[in-house]
């Protein structure tokens, strides 16, 4: 997706500011993905969750509605996130939402590399460090 040029993009893609569809690569929804950090913090990825056209289709049809508020998703991560790079990417995660005036938060995952980052506390100077 990256080596097109913009004309080639526009002609492949559908796109909102937190959905899209591209020919040939797939669909993709904006996610948070939250991570403990040490004293105290946190910092909070967006992301792209990989998902089948078909929950695209769903989440675009509710994403303005009070239904929004029930929305699960289920898909992969469509990103390398620092500093994990890409031992999370493709990894297998669900989201959901917290709060209707935000995007879904990725919460779960089976994926052995992508539930740790979720579930401990890292090291506030360590992840901050390798953030560009």
């Amino acid at each position: 997706m990256l080596g097109l040029d913009e004309a080639e993009r526009e002609a492949l893609t559908w796109s909102t500011d937190n959905m899209m569809q591209v020919q040939g690569y797939g669909a993709f929804i904006r996610c948070l993905l939250p991570v403990s950090l040490t004293g105290g913090y946190s910092v909070t990825f967006g992301v792209w969750l990989g998902v089948h056209p078909d929950v695209l289709h769903k989440a675009y049809a509710i994403w303005w509605e009070p239904e929004y508020a029930t929305l699960k998703l289920s898909g992969v991560l469509a990103n390398a996130i620092p500093p994990w790079g890409d031992q999370v990417m493709a990894a297998p995660a669900e989201a959901v939402v917290r709060d209707r005036e935000q995007l879904p938060y990725i919460m779960r995952s089976h994926h052995a590399v992508l539930s740790d980052v979720l579930r401990r506390e890292w090291s506030h100077a360590d992840v901050l460090s390798r953030v560009p």
